[in-house]
Formats: structure tokens, C-alpha cells, sequence
């Protein structure tokens, strides 16, 4: 197998061969992160059967591409056409009793694979009917079956395969969710690709691409980034200039509301915005806000979180993928004639300061290696003062079981960062409000994590520990 990471994902797929039952597995995640590609390299492309839906097309055309893999990719004499899809999946059923049909070479399971299944369920067809049928009379009763489904439509995943109101809730067996690649990953798949590049130029990668391989893919390593990041989003006929539609498009299904949630977290992207916040914002509410944020959560897109207080109750929800920041800030709200030109002025680096802490937020685990407490029970949190005048912010704070707390500051800069007096003052301003409004009696320790390092000087004493760059990649 040529995976990259993926170490949970693979240990659900090998408890799945070894099962004595049949299993019907969802795979999901946001486009472009690699679902398809997993399944396939796990597998080797060796399927007892394989089919794939087809964006943008209805009923026949969908029935059409089914039968073209019954009959093309696995030989299957069909008489006549398929006319519905409970016809479909009889014909499925009856090709898989046939004594020849392709084993797993080790545990002798049928292995079913059907790549993006949403798009199968168009308007007034019987598929979900069918393809419930299809489950319970027949793969079910078996003990050989491993029916895999893929999706990037998430919003059809979540409310018919996942959700407890979905119709095929209890049916799902294993769930295997596709998250974006951290940056040791990242740069696994750099190191791979031969596109030779220091940890920092991965970190500002993943500032603009996050942990999408198929993006990190498209980058020629005969090119800088910045040659890159232009010719993808900024050239003529750019093959991602109008990915952040493409993407939000295909995932779901009425998705302006979606980016209209997107924009309001995007116009607080410091802390979030509260559900109240929201509601005022972008004028939606009731149960479909609350499938909006959940859509988005399951995404990554955005965290839900507490804010570290006393009063638990109050969530907020903030935008920390750094693809679509990256999209709404630098595309859509500066949209420059040109990145290379774009470079080194005042706006980028405002824009890369709230990405590297974006970048920071998505590689919390790295963070908590690097400190020594990942085998410790943490909370993550943010926190912002609701008395102090200048209203001190805590952008990341981890609340520890070994009753201690890290208050992080997050500081990206392209030389080694210097605390001055002032800035000093602001820290212990910070760590007094934070000590004084929650009350803790837990020990408090201001932890810094920067691009490059800080210069230790008689200001710098504030501070107990210090991460960088390196620090990520644990």
C-alpha cells in the first residue's frame, strides 16, 4: 500500500476483513482530501464489485453507468436494459452468487465498493428504497459482505447514512471519517513528490492548501511556491481559482447558505462568533442552522468550542480552514492582480499571522506532543475577558488533568520575534485577567509558539515554554 499516514483509518479497515459478519462501511470526508484513493490502495483496485455515480445527471444515466460495470469491468451477461434500481441491485445480487466472482485473496470477503454514492439518488428515483432492500434481504444475511460507500456530497452522508434520523442509521456498520493531512504528512507527501522545501515553506503550503493532498499534489517541483500558488489561482483559465464554489458545490446541496455562514465566521475570525451571533449575521436559524454548523464541523471547516469560562453553555464557532480563508481573504476580499506581486506588503502579512495560528489550531496534537502531555486528559479552549477594558484574548489555551493550564501566544514573524516592555506588560495583563475572571486555582503557564523563535532578554523571563515551527511536526 502507497498510503500516507492514515494509521486509525487502516486498523477500521483491517478490524472490517477480519469481522465474521458482514459490514457496511461509510467513508466520508470533505472533496479532495483522498477517500477513493485509500480504498484503493488498501484494496489494490481488486473489487468483487466497484461502480461510481455520476455528478449532474439523472435516473438513466446513473442506471446506465451501473450496468456499464456490471457488464464491461466484470462481464456480466445482461439481457435487455436496467430500468430502475431495484432491477439493478437484483442483477447486482445475482452476479454476486457467482462461484467465479473476484475474493479478497486473503479472507475470501466479497468486497462491494460504490464511489460516490450520493450522486446515485437523483430526484424521484427508488435508489435509497433499493439500495435499502439491497442491504437488508441480502447483504445482511451474509457473513462474506463488505459493502463500502463513499461520498463527498457530506450533507447526504450525515442525513442518510449517519444522522439518527437518517433512514439507513442502524444499518451502518463502520464509520471511517477522512480528515486532511497533518504537516508531518504533508510533508511525507512533499518528501514523496521530490519537491524539496524546509518546514517553513510546508507551513505557508499549508496556510493557503491546508492538508488536502490533491491540492499538495498539483504543486510542481520544478517551481517555488510562489510560482505555484500563481499559476494555480492567479494565471489565465488558474485550475483552482474558482475551487472555493467547486468545492462548497459538491459537498452540499443548498450550499449559498453554507457560505453565508462561512463569511460571517470569516468576519470574526479571531475567536468565532456565538449561534446568536450568527443568527443575527446571516438571518438563518432554527434546524437548518443547526445542520449548517453540523455539515460544516463534520468538514473540518470549522470548530465548535467553549469558551473557558464558568458558564459552560455558551459555544462558539469559529472558521479555521485554511483553504477557505485563504479563498474569502486573499482571493475574494483583496484579489490582487497577482501573487507574486501580493508579496511582502502590510495586507499579506496580516493575512499570514491569522493563518499560521490557523495552521497551529489545525496541528493541536503536534502541539501537545511537543509538550509532553499527549498521554494527559486535555481541554482546548479559547478565552476573551469580558471586563478588562482592552479586552485581553487568549486566542488557545490547554486546560490540563495534571492541574495545569497553557496560555499560548501566537506570534508569526520572518525573524526571530523580541519581547519589549510594553508587550510584557500586555502579557501579564493577560495572564491576571485570565487568573482573576475564571477563578482557576490550577498553575498557569504562558507558553509561546512562534515561527522563528524568540530573543531571550529580561522581558522574555514571562514566558515558560517556547515552540516553533519544528514543534508541528510531532
Amino acid at each position: 500500500m502507497n498510503i500516507i499516514g492514515r494509521k486509525s483509518e487502516i486498523e477500521i479497515l483491517n478490524n472490517v476483513m477480519r469481522s465474521k459478519q458482514s459490514e457496511f462501511v461509510v467513508v466520508y470526508g470533505r472533496r479532495r482530501v483522498g477517500k477513493t484513493y485509500l480504498i484503493d490502495e488498501y484494496f489494490n483496485k481488486e473489487y468483487s464489485f466497484y461502480a461510481t455515480g455520476v455528478a449532474e445527471t439523472g435516473r438513466t444515466n446513473q442506471l446506465k453507468s451501473f450496468s456499464f460495470s456490471l457488464i464491461q469491468r466484470y462481464g456480466y451477461i445482461l439481457s435487455g436494459k436496467i430500468t430502475n434500481w431495484f432491477e439493478a441491485f437484483s442483477h447486482l445480487i445475482k452476479f454476486l452468487e457467482q462461484k467465479n466472482i473476484t475474493r479478497d485473496p486473503i479472507t475470501n470477503k466479497r468486497v462491494i465498493f460504490l464511489d460516490e454514492l450520493p450522486w446515485f439518488d437523483t430526484p424521484k428515483s427508488d435508489f435509497k428504497a433499493a439500495f435499502d432492500y439491497f442491504w437488508n434481504s441480502y447483504c445482511s444475511k451474509q457473513s462474506d459482505i463488505v459493502l463500502i460507500v463513499c461520498g463527498s456530497a457530506t450533507s447526504w452522508i450525515i442525513n442518510n447514512l449517519l444522522s439518527n434520523k437518517g433512514g439507513f442509521y442502524k444499518r451502518v456498520t463502520r464509520k471511517i471519517y477522512i480528515a486532511p493531512f497533518s504537516l508531518k504528512e504533508c510533508e511525507m507527501l512533499f518528501n514523496r513528490n521530490s519537491f524539496n522545501c524546509n518546514k517553513e515553506i510546508i507551513v505557508d503550503s499549508y496556510m493557503i492548501f491546508g492538508g488536502i493532498p490533491y491540492y499538495l499534489n498539483m504543486l510542481n517541483n520544478r517551481l517555488s511556491l510562489a510560482q505555484n500558488i500563481e499559476y494555480l489561482f492567479f494565471k489565465e483559465n488558474a485550475p483552482l481559482k474558482n475551487e472555493l464554489n467547486d468545492l462548497l458545490a459538491s459537498l452540499y446541496k443548498n450550499h449559498a447558505k453554507h457560505l453565508k455562514v462561512i463569511k460571517a465566521l470569516a468576519s470574526n475570525k479571531k475567536i468565532g462568533l456565538s449561534r446568536n451571533d450568527i443568527v443575527m449575521k446571516t438571518k438563518i436559524n432554527g434546524e437548518t442552522l443547526t445542520n449548517i454548523l453540523l455539515e460544516l464541523e463534520d468538514c473540518s471547516f470549522i470548530r465548535k468550542y467553549d469558551n473557558y469560562t464558568t458558564n459552560k453553555t455558551l459555544h462558539l464557532y469559529q472558521l479555521i480552514d485554511p483553504f477557505i480563508y485563504f479563498a474569502l481573504d486573499i482571493l475574494e476580499k483583496n484579489n490582487p492582480s497577482s501573487w507574486l506581486s501580493f508579496l511582502n506588503t502590510p495586507k499579506y502579512y496580516s493575512w499570514k499571522g491569522n493563518s499560521f495560528e490557523l495552521v497551529c489550531l489545525n496541528n493541536i496534537e503536534s502541539i501537545k506532543v511537543s509538550l509532553g502531555i499527549n498521554q494527559i486528559d486535555t481541554n482546548v479552549y479559547s478565552w476573551r475577558s469580558r471586563k478588562s477594558e482592552n479586552g485581553a484574548q487568549i486566542d488557545l489555551l490547554i486546560d490540563r488533568a495534571d492541574r495545569i493550564i497553557n496560555l499560548f501566544e501566537i506570534k508569526y514573524c520572518d525573524s526571530i520575534f523580541e519581547i519589549d516592555k510594553q508587550y510584557e506588560s500586555q502579557l501579564k495583563n493577560k495572564i491576571a485577567c485570565f487568573v482573576g475572571e475564571t477563578n482557576t486555582k490550577k498553575s498557569v503557564q504562558l507558553t509561546i509558539l512562534t515561527s522563528n523563535g524568540i530573543k531571550h532578554n529580561s522581558h522574555s523571563e514571562i514566558i515558560l515554554r517556547e515552540l516553533e515551527i519544528n514543534d508541528l511536526f510531532n
